[in-house]
């Protein structure tokens, strides 16, 4: 965008580093107290430049300025020398240090990094990662600009070392890397500094989840004229021993207004559920001495399947033994309709050769990232392939990936993704799973759309964790999300 802007366009790269630095400029005034001084360490990049255009405001304005060139001043890029030139010409409290790790932090007030940018592709050298490691040990108010120096811009890992800003000024777009792999432990308080960028030039490689849109372009639904009136969700889950799985998730179905959820189940699990699941329908099949569901089962589970119209969600606790994995493969293979496939059903069909949703139907998979690598081999570790993989592959199979980590990425059929902005580590345990599958579910049979039903699910679980958090200091469980 920045390059299209200025060869394409016409904005000189001079001038977008102007506009770059006044909007950091402004911020960081109405951050700090007037008169403070400031720490500015700076690279022979543009990124140098993007600070050197700050510390010519600030000074202006009463701050007093220390610069550290952390390789001297000769070769700077053409734009960062002309606001050095600038810079030169002020008579305010502008003063310059070479860096030596006996330098003093006690004259400063904050910390504005301006050394490594978006182009970072190898680990950081020396004296970077002295001095970025160095920075990190103050107590400072650390403002990074553009993105915090030895952070990939793309996924978000550290290259050897990264600093960890207070605050992230970021120049015309939000990076990838900030919500990927080390980027949200790094950025600290992330803002967005706009730069003119035509309209045109800007083709997102994903969208983060925000509340306000959401709500906003949620639907209109009329209210329900009775407990079957938009539909049914079937669960096709549980076995001996993972009951609770298939519990959690119709809890968490049931708490998010469906009207009616149908829990089949083996006969021979029935007296638990009775216990557990009161508002529940429980629809048994087999015989007493069934735990696990069968292939001999699936007349009866057609039948249960096709008495009222919904959706289906199948896996929490189904197990996976032989006989229900060629089950779960012959509903997936078989079933037409909406399903949301998660956990031991991800794992069927995982175990298929070649796999593909039936015409008729429409899929939403919840794998978590062990269940994505299985889905879909050859997918490589760091979150930054996971998210190209997520939108590939829901595109490919056309089908909705809600595919579950840190960060939450939504891949759609359209090519699309989402991504979560918030801390998501606290969910990486047993049963979460289970509770969001229900709510994905619940939304997709109120909403009728998959992309919605996943973020509605997520922002949902998000609220009700800040809510714990606010009034508990206890861990997280997954029945505080129902």
């Amino acid at each position: 965008m920045d390059e299209r802007t200025i060869n394409e366009f016409g904005i000189d790269g001079f001038t977008l580093m102007e506009v770059a630095g006044t909007r950091a400029a402004d911020f960081i005034m109405a951050t700090v107290e007037p008169k403070s001084h400031g720490l500015f360490f700076c690279g022979k990049g543009n990124n140098a430049g993007d600070a050197l255009v700050i510390t010519r405001l600030l000074a202006e304005k009463g701050y007093s300025i220390t610069i550290c060139f952390v390789d001297g001043t000769s070769s700077l890029s053409p734009d960062t020398q002309k606001n050095l030139n600038l810079l030169q010409k002020l008579e305010g409290d502008i003063s310059y240090v070479e860096w030596n790790k006996d330098v003093s932090l006690n004259p400063y007030h904050f910390i504005v990094d301006g050394m490594l940018g978006t182009g970072l592709k190898a680990e950081v050298r020396s004296p970077y990662s002295e001095i970025i490691e160095w920075i990190n040990t103050s107590e400072k108010t650390i403002f990074a600009l553009d993105i915090p120096s030895g952070l990939n811009a793309d996924n978000g890992q550290a290259m050897g070392v990264s600093i960890n800003a207070t605050y992230t000024l970021t120049f015309g777009a939000l990076k990838t890397g900030f919500y990927l792999n080390n980027g949200l432990e790094s950025t600290g308080e992330i803002i967005l500094c706009e730069l003119p960028f035509p309209k045109q030039y800007k083709k997102p490689e994903a969208y983060l989840i925000d509340e306000d849109w959401v709500e906003e372009n949620l639907p209109l639904i009329k209210p329900r004229e009775h407990k079957y009136a938009q539909g049914v969700l079937y669960i096709l889950a549980g076995s001996e021993g993972l009951t609770g799985a298939a519990i959690l998730a119709a809890k968490s179905a049931w708490a998010a207004g469906v009207g009616a959820v149908v829990l089949i189940t083996p006969k021979g699990l029935l007296p638990v559920y009775e216990k557990n699941l009161i508002q529940v329908i429980k629809k048994p099949v087999g015989t007493n001495q069934d735990c696990t569901f069968k292939a001999s089962h699936l007349d009866e589970i057609w039948g249960i399947l096709s008495e009222k119209p919904g959706i289906l969600l199948i896996g929490p606790g189904l197990g996976r033994s032989q006989e229900t994995i060629l089950f779960t493969q012959k509903i997936l293979a078989q079933y037409v309709g909406d399903v949301v496939i998660d956990a031991d059903a991800l794992y069927a069909l995982s175990k298929l050769e070649k796999w593909a949703r039936p015409k008729s139907s429409n899929w939403i998979l919840t794998p978590h990232t062990g269940e994505f690598k299985q889905l879909f081999s050859g997918t490589k570790s760091d979150d930054f392939s996971r998210l190209n993989e997520c939108k590939k592959q829901a595109s490919k199979n056309e089908v909705t990936i809600m595919s579950k980590g840190y960060p939450g990425i939504i891949g759609t059929s359209e090519g699309e993704a989402y991504l979560t902005n918030y801390e998501t580590h606290a969910f990486n345990r047993a049963g979460f799973g289970d509770v969001l599958a229900g709510k994905i579910s619940a939304y997709y049979l109120k909403y009728k759309n998959p992309n919605l039903a996943c973020l509605l699910a997520l922002l949902d679980g998000k609220d009700k964790a800040e809510v714990f958090h606010s009034k508990h200091q206890d861990h997280l469980e997954p029945i505080n999300l129902i």
